[in-house]
């Protein structure tokens, strides 16, 4: 059966009950409401096929009443048809605006196909109407925000919703996430705590504690011991195998080497006395070898364990953070640059240290470039000094330098993509997680690039892709992986950010240098879009009046910034 007391419940409302009570009062049930009242009964009793058969009969009797569209609707959604669900709640908003149930229907669909925008529309509207308060259009509201990275009025939503419902673990746990976005973990530990000492067995805060201490604190032990306490739930929870999955391997992780016990060494036998005697006869006597004995213990075998099929998991996803990116002075040159459409190819360089820290997912990865140092740069003799070994006589005119060609990278602008299997790739998600903490980078990337095929819609399985491709120098799969994360979630700075520094490392300074501008407009406090786009004007673009004015900016926002002094240097050389 549905449990009503759920906030993901689906809902009709006050027209059902007017409904039924004219049923009662005329004392006959004519076909159309008939069918509408058995499809509630069936509904109520977790029978959804024939739920839906009523329902579809009802619609059919009574085209113009909104309820029986609306109930219509949680039947089509209950039965995965969410397309089909979406159109049956609209419909019952044209015919009754003011049916605050479908508001709150059609924003969930919204929502569970990724569609946040509109999904926070519908609670909105939903939560206006609903003056005195709802925990569950609240909780909706909020979470939607979150998505859509509005962090302070996610979080409004939740204290209101604490307020409303003090023990409710809800809101803690959800504040709990708010803090994992603002890059807090230490303050998301305690919220988790805060829900889980209002309701011991919760479910998601004790998830969330494992994963935040796995994650995001690095205390594997902590997370163990969440992971062991979420396993050992009743009833069994629906990812079990998932985290038991994760458990296992952090049990291997934590395991204690062998003892190896040593044999002990035989006593040397004492020599015995030289007694001359004379030479034998020379016979033909053949002597055996003696067996020579290795002492040593066989090495012991190393065992790959390999994490068994896995089905969806509910692990938050968080977007990792991004250390800046230190300086990298260029020599000055005098060469124009020039806008031309081709292809360059991908630089060849010694891999560099990871760009970013993992989001409920990724590996270490953050992007670090040469540092300034002038004693590296060798000045040219003064004109007529002793140390010019030729004499000092006019120089033929060098011929004046090629221009500098500067690739535009072929942008593929998506569309936000269509939901997908969000069950499977869920599954091929925790996976690639699985090999992520063995370190087994292209593995993982390969089950994350799976996960984004299942559900082209899933945010965190498009952004992992990228990052790891990005990690791995694979920018023709880093850099679509990054547009697509981005046409879901376009205000999500991190993969823009991460999409600037793969557009640079594959050759694009003026696509990385717009991409810089981007975050800057939304936010002009970003320090790290600064440095790095002042970087850019640096050492590629030759621009030291613009490289100057941002990294006085970086000065002005973290005069205290790990790359303070490198920006020093190349103020006092590029004045």
């Amino acid at each position: 059966m549905f449990d009503k007391k759920n906030p993901n419940y689906l809902f009709c409302g006050a027209a059902f009950v007017f409904l039924a009570l004219a049923i009662l009062i005329t004392g006959c049930t004519p076909a159309g409401p008939s069918a509408l009242l058995k499809g509630k009964k069936y509904l109520d009793n977790g029978n959804v096929a024939d739920a839906l058969t009523q329902f579809e009969r009802a619609t059919q009797l009574l085209p113009t009443n909104a309820a029986a569209w609306n109930y219509y609707g949680v039947a089509l959604q209950h039965s995965g048809r969410l397309d089909d669900a979406a159109k049956a709640y609209r419909q019952a908003l044209a015919l009754n605006r003011d049916l605050i149930e479908a508001h709150f229907n059609l924003g969930s669909v919204w929502l569970e196909q990724n569609k946040n925008d509109a999904a926070k529309a519908e609670f909105t509207t939903y939560n206006s109407l609903r003056h005195n308060g709802d925990p569950a259009g609240l909780l909706k509201l909020g979470t939607t925000q979150l998505r859509l990275n509005e962090i302070p009025a996610a979080e409004k939503c939740f204290t209101t919703l604490r307020d409303l419902n003090p023990l409710d673990p809800e809101a803690d746990n959800a504040l709990g996430l708010a803090c994992i976005q603002r890059r807090n973990p230490p303050d998301a530990m305690k919220w988790f705590a805060s829900a889980r000492a209002k309701r011991a067995d919760f479910a998601p805060a004790i998830l969330n504690l494992g994963t935040t201490s796995q994650q995001y604190l690095n205390d594997k032990k902590s997370a163990l011991i969440y992971y062991r306490a979420y396993l050992a739930l009743k009833p069994k929870p629906q990812n079990w195998d998932d985290v038991n999955s994760l458990a296992s391997s952090l049990e291997q992780q934590l395991a204690p080497p062998p003892v190896v016990v040593a044999k002990p060494i035989p006593p040397v036998p004492k020599p015995l006395p030289v007694v001359e005697t004379k030479p034998a006869p020379r016979t033909n006597v053949l002597i055996a070898a003696r067996p020579v004995v290795n002492s040593r213990p066989p090495p012991l075998a190393k065992i790959n364990v390999s994490p068994t099929p896995v089905s969806p998991t509910p692990v938050p996803q968080v977007v990792p953070v991004k250390p800046e990116v230190p300086i990298v002075a260029a020599p000055k040159t005098n060469a124009p640059v020039t806008v031309e459409s081709i292809t360059v190819p991908m630089p060849d360089e010694p891999e560099k240290k990871g760009f970013f820290q993992k989001f409920f997912g990724a590996p270490k990865n953050e992007a670090t470039e040469r540092k300034f140092d002038p004693r590296k740069l060798t000045p040219l003799p003064a004109p007529g000094s002793n140390d010019d070994l030729t004499p000092t006589k006019p120089a033929n005119p060098a011929p004046p330098p090629e221009p500098v060609r500067i690739a535009r990278y072929n942008y593929l602008a998506p569309h936000p993509p269509d939901g997908g299997d969000r069950r499977s790739a869920s599954g091929a998600f925790t996976k690639a997680r699985v090999y992520e903490q063995e370190e087994k980078w292209v593995t993982a990337m390969q089950w994350y690039q799976q996960a984004a095929e299942m559900d082209p819609s899933w945010f965190e399985a498009q952004f992992n892709t990228g990052v790891l491709a990005h990690r791995l120098r694979n920018y023709p799969l880093a850099l679509p992986s990054y547009e697509y994360a981005l046409a879901i979630q376009p205000e999500a700075q991190d993969a823009r950010y991460n999409f600037a520094l793969a557009l640079k490392a594959a050759n694009y300074p003026l696509d990385a240098a717009a991409e810089l501008k981007k975050i800057i407009a939304l936010d002009s406090l970003e320090t790290r879009a600064h440095l790095a786009l002042a970087n850019i004007y640096a050492q590629t673009l030759k621009d030291a009046t613009l490289a100057r004015r941002h990294y006085l900016i970086v000065l002005q926002l973290d005069p205290d910034n790990a790359q303070a002094p490198d920006i020093r240097s190349w103020l006092q050389e590029n004045p």
